[in-house]
């Protein structure tokens, strides 16, 4: 009796401590942040408007027309995810400089706070490895008068060979879907990253950019309230000379490319 409760006390620990082992494994690699950035570098402008251009409501005599027009439209989106995600996406970056405690389950959690604009959040990011997949969930608070309570701002999941994944934005104040992002990894690079409007109830709900690192282009399909409806536009660009060019038959009349210099005027196609 003394030899079997002796080898109890040995063995127990022993198989707890490898099974442990074993569950633990090594955490999932944090996705970079370029997985849900757009680059619109190249298209800052300081135009108010939400959706409709506001050189459609000028004349064509504008010389930096076809450049203007691509400017607004991107810049429909690059307001609506920095309007709304600035802090995730810090946090996102921030994880990167934590070491994360394991769970359960092959789950791994990162906890830190993240300042943006002087203010002072904390984040709880977890990744956890399945048989398909990794599951992501960030969830973030920001605590002291005015704060509000640690709800999950995003979620995602990644292939296990990480070249692929899938982000989820929720709504600060509702806390609801706003904006799914695709995005695909080739060789090292993000190499393209889509987003789309998912918020049930907007008229916005299916519009999309997606954004070709390799190829400097956007394809965007838009609703647009003044028209009250759709519209289909694709915008290229060099990235070293600044020039492009636009398609966008609802503003400008034609199927026909529209092109502007690297000094933002409007200039004949080639």
């Amino acid at each position: 009796m003394k030899k079997i409760i002796y080898l109890l006390f040995v063995l127990v620990p022993t198989i707890l401590f490898l099974q442990s082992c074993e569950k633990k494994g090594n955490p999932p690699t944090i996705p970079p942040v370029e997985t849900m950035l757009i680059d619109f570098s190249n298209f800052i402008n300081d135009t108010k408007s939400a959706t409709t251009p506001d050189v459609l409501n000028n004349s064509k005599a504008v010389i930096n027309y076809n450049w203007s027009l691509a400017a607004t439209v991107a810049g429909v989106w690059n307001r609506l995810f920095y309007d709304n995600f600035n802090v995730p996406v810090e946090a996102l970056r921030k994880a990167t400089e934590n070491k994360p405690t394991y769970l359960d389950n092959k789950k791994w959690q990162w906890k830190y706070s993240v300042n943006v604009l002087s203010v002072t959040y904390v984040a709880r990011f977890t990744g956890q490895i399945t048989s398909k997949d990794i599951k992501w969930e960030m969830y973030i608070s920001q605590p002291g008068v005015g704060g509000f309570d640690e709800f999950m701002w995003f979620s995602g999941t990644i292939s296990l060979d990480g070249n692929n994944g899938q982000w989820i934005m929720y709504e600060i104040d509702s806390q609801v879907p706003m904006l799914q992002i695709d995005w695909v990894k080739t060789a090292t690079e993000v190499s393209s990253v889509k987003y789309t409007y998912v918020k049930d109830g907007d008229p916005l709900k299916d519009s999309y950019i997606e954004y070709s690192r390799n190829t400097a282009s956007y394809k965007i399909y838009l609703y647009d309230e003044s028209l009250e409806t759709f519209v289909n536009i694709i915008i290229e660009w060099n990235t070293s000379d600044h020039n492009g060019r636009i398609q966008a038959s609802d503003y400008l009349g034609d199927s026909s490319w529209h092109c502007w210099d690297g000094n933002k005027n409007d200039i004949q196609c080639p």
